[in-house]
């Protein structure tokens, strides 16, 4: 439920127009320098906030020295590609083989505008998690579960839309955060009450009972994660027809409901925070067949009568890329 599937990834940029041939041109640069060992080089390019990720450059070495440990070194570049990232932040991505490992490799860059890292990621190319309910329509009547305007950082039904696309449970999975003129935060970025999002109310998607509650596990730093406790704080609704919701990534002490309650749709469920693990405060929601993240399906959760990039939306699922508003 990371914010972003990445090794380290933040987000941070101001909204200027695309530089695609530039962005290629950057993301071979870093490619070859981390691969050549240039540690220096690639730690100067970084954000304050990349580098707070890694703790220091030594940090980035010992990264460098377990990519060359897990994977070996790179032996063919088989594709190379300019995406966007969000508002501001274009992506380099670079699919290579490997000389230890027989799956190819996926290397992102994402770039603000003045070619500054501001994420980065490793690691084997993912594949879409097999589902049986790609025509599947949501039974309850669903509401988004935030107030104002957020903006969609992941979802839709593929992987380069959704990293979540490639988890049986969170197949379809959405997360979403505030953007203000093209940041996810104003002042100090290390300091959680410093985004937009950090302690805005979660609001329950539909009417139904309350399975599972926690509210006991600490915000985290920015720049640390918790993957032991994937959800972190978060709230299991049963909304009947063996559709579970799942919300995630709660401030701690903030979770207003309990195991046993009936909530109606839109009630407050809890507070956006940063627990679990996640790079940076968000949402996550998702629907699934079973209360148990480990062995459910996941489900397709459209809602209903909602603002997408300024147009009503009757019926649909939010897209990756997309401001959405009730």
């Amino acid at each position: 439920m990371r914010l972003l599937a990445a090794i380290a990834f933040t987000l941070a940029a101001s909204v200027l127009p695309a530089l695609a041939a530039d962005t290629q041109s950057a993301g071979r640069e870093q490619s070859e320098a981390l691969l050549a060992g240039n540690f220096e080089g690639v730690w100067e390019d970084m954000t304050p906030q990349m580098q707070q990720a890694f703790g220091t450059i030594d940090g980035l070495k010992s990264f460098g020295a377990a990519l060359e440990r897990d994977f070996g070194t790179e032996v063919e570049v088989v594709s190379e590609a300019v995406q966007p990232g969000g508002p501001g932040v274009e992506l380099y991505v670079r699919t290579s083989r490997w000389s230890a490992i027989e799956a190819p490799i996926l290397m992102q860059w994402a770039f603000d505008t003045q070619f500054k890292v501001v994420g980065f990621l490793v690691q084997p190319v993912a594949t879409l998690a097999d589902s049986r309910f790609l025509e599947y329509q949501t039974k309850a009547e669903l509401q988004l579960p935030v107030t104002g305007e957020w903006f969609v950082v992941w979802g839709g039904r593929t992987l380069e839309q959704n990293y979540h696309a490639a988890d049986r449970a969170q197949r379809f999975a959405t997360d979403m955060l505030i953007f203000r003129d093209g940041v996810t935060h104003s002042g100090d970025a290390g300091k959680l009450e410093s985004y937009y999002c950090w302690d805005q109310p979660i609001l329950s998607p539909g009417a139904g009972t309350v399975v599972t509650a926690v509210n006991d596990l600490p915000d985290n730093p920015i720049g640390e994660t918790d993957p032991r406790n994937p959800a972190g704080n978060h709230v299991v609704i049963d909304l009947g027809n063996s559709e579970f919701a799942f919300l995630g990534h709660m401030r701690q002490g903030s979770v207003a409901v309990a195991a046993g309650d009936t909530v109606a749709a839109g009630e407050e469920l809890g507070r956006c925070g940063n627990s679990g693990n996640t790079s940076e405060p968000h949402l996550h929601m998702h629907l699934q067949t079973t209360t148990d993240l480990a062995t459910g399906e996941g489900l397709p959760a459209q809602f209903i009568g909602y603002f997408a990039d300024g147009v009503v939306v009757a019926r649909g699922e939010p897209q990756a890329g997309q401001f959405v508003s009730r």
